[in-house]
């Protein structure tokens, strides 16, 4: 075999990630549900098992049954957030009056702050709505558009799935036949870990999505807040999408106040109430829920939700948590591409590398063992004579 230089495996791995990137730009329409399908499917697979081993159900039908659960499920997810979006649209008249008043006092304020009297405040904003009303077209035609590719997309996820489940074993043995003999139980390894880390982190996001809505619509409800269950629930999915999805969240939960209230300090309260859910969320339920299943850090979950978002819009965003965790254990356990699983991972070490030579090398026993003795000799310094 021969043994590349170092700086050309690297350049080699860059060129890599740039080709993986553009697969993922100009395929992501295709690549989008299939990986969506694939994580759902993996999800389903212990329904799945009890139906065809423990109840001994034909294949087919347990696939189906399987399946038609997630769909029963996904539905009265649906249901629910159609209703609270109806009972937000039943108040339509009291939103109208709340935006004008709203409106009318940021006017004033701004015209007592700055040189825009309320005359030429309203002139920008008819020249804005007359940009926006000749793009219409444009937005209209866009928005039919993404339509369409929900529409494809749901169509195809649960025919995905199906084949999925379908086709595990021989999806599986094409994997096995990708390496030689001797990595086959390195390969089996990867497999179950990839299986265990991503049901704990769909199960966990299934489990912060619902007490999410509880404690936060609960909370907000309490305190007299309208339409606070809507509130909780948009901000449970957004904050889905680590870091980003929680400002975003903050901002809907600010504008759904103002519409449904003239009261500015109904916000104070909506924030304070999510400040307090995500503190329970962030450093008590969620850690315990999915614990250390997931190890990457901050740096690169932020990176990993921007690149996703840019790659596959919001679909990525979703998915791009998961994918990351993938593939740090494949990185882990190849010897080759570990760097890039201690890059992606959380064990951020004490002492400096430059200062501290065991911490360039990739064994992780001999940088522990070193980090062991200089915490020691900090503790304990020599005395003396």
């Amino acid at each position: 075999m021969i043994e590349f230089p170092p700086t050309i495996k690297r350049s080699i791995e860059l060129l890599g990630l740039v080709l993986l990137g553009f697969v993922f730009y100009y395929g992501s329409d295709i690549i989008t549900p299939l990986l969506m399908a694939f994580f759902l499917s993996i999800l389903l697979l212990p329904l799945y098992r009890i139906l065809k081993h423990r109840l001994r159900m034909p294949e087919v039908i347990a696939i189906s049954l399987s399946l038609v659960t997630l769909v029963l499920f996904l539905t009265g997810v649906v249901w629910f957030f159609t209703a609270q979006v109806a009972a937000l649209v039943s108040d339509l008249p009291t939103i109208q009056k709340n935006l004008s008043e709203h409106w009318s006092t940021l006017t004033h304020w701004i015209e007592a702050h700055t040189s825009l009297s309320v005359k030429e405040q309203l002139a920008w904003l008819n020249s804005q709505s007359d940009m926006m009303i000749k793009s219409a077209g444009t937005m209209v035609s866009g928005a039919a558009l993404s339509l369409s590719s929900v529409f494809i997309f749901v169509g195809l996820l649960p025919i995905y799935i199906f084949l999925f489940l379908n086709y595990k074993n021989l999806l599986m043995r094409f994997v096995y036949l990708l390496f030689q003999q001797k990595d086959h139980d390195l390969v089996t390894e990867v497999l179950i870990e990839t299986e265990s880390i991503i049901k704990s982190y769909l199960i966990g996001l299934l489990i912060q999505i619902t007490y999410i809505t509880i404690l936060l619509g609960g909370a907000l409800a309490i305190l007299g807040i309208k339409h606070a269950l809507l509130i909780g629930i948009i901000f449970a999915i957004l904050n889905l999408i680590p870091y980003v999805g929680a400002l975003i969240g903050n901002i809907l939960g600010v504008l759904l106040t103002l519409t449904s209230s003239s009261d500015f300090s109904s916000v104070f309260t909506v924030l304070i109430a999510i400040a307090a859910v995500q503190f329970l969320d962030n450093n008590i339920l969620m850690p315990r829920i999915v614990g250390s299943k997931v190890k990457l850090n901050a740096l690169a979950s932020i990176l990993g939700v921007v690149i996703g978002g840019t790659l596959a819009g919001i679909s990525g965003m979703f998915l791009s948590l998961p994918m990351m965790a993938v593939l740090k254990i494949v990185f882990d356990k190849t010897p080759m591409f570990r760097q890039w699983g201690l890059l992606l991972g959380d064990e951020n070490p004490k002492m400096s590398p430059i200062a501290y030579p065991a911490l360039r090398l990739k064994n992780r026993r001999v940088r522990e063992q070193e980090e062991i003795d200089e915490e020691e000799k900090t503790q304990n310094p020599p005395s003396e004579t």
